[in-house]
């Protein structure tokens, strides 16, 4: 019986367990793109962010011992939680009425390409974290990996409009 086991020595054999988590993401957002149709995908994994939304909320309260989160904690929150990730975000800027943040690095990696329904998972825990913190957020994709932008760009809109998905807290 040959050994079972698989010699790689020029490493032909790539896969570890983050590259097979994150493909197993992106054909799941393929599947269900294509099963149910874009919009339902993009509720179904806007449901799961918002779960992680509100767990991350809950340790970035306990870390810094508040009830709430202000307006520049919960911008410190969200590139907080994206870096830990491997996401690229950072703060462009911060206005009374708006959180804008940009990010060279999805933390899907090249697996978000053409599956924009993967953004809801940003689009979910901003909007979580944010509203349940300030009351309301409105997330904007004003730029994203997925859809063939260099770069994502993430607008956190405090106050109520027309632009974005709304999120109540």
């Amino acid at each position: 019986m040959p050994d079972p086991t698989f010699a790689d020595p020029e490493g032909k054999i790539s896969r570890n367990r983050d590259q097979f988590l994150r493909e197993l993401l992106r054909e799941l957002a393929f599947v269900l793109e294509n099963r149910i149709g874009v919009d339902d995908a993009k509720g179904f994994i806007a449901r799961v962010g918002t779960r992680i939304g509100e767990k991350m909320d809950a340790e970035y309260r306990d870390l810094l011992e508040v009830e709430r989160l202000d307006a520049k904690q919960v911008a410190a929150a969200l590139v907080d939680l994206k870096k830990r990730i491997e996401g690229g975000f950072e703060i462009e800027s911060i206005a009374e009425d708006r959180i804008v943040l940009v990010n060279d690095a999805c933390p899907f990696g090249s697996y978000v390409k053409g599956r924009q329904s993967l953004c809801m998972m940003t689009s979910s825990v901003f909007g979580r974290i944010t509203a349940d913190n300030l009351g309301y957020a409105r997330v904007e994709k004003a730029e994203t990996i997925a859809r063939g932008d260099p770069r994502c760009r993430i607008i956190v809109h405090l106050s109520e409009g027309k632009v974005g998905r709304e999120y109540f807290g």
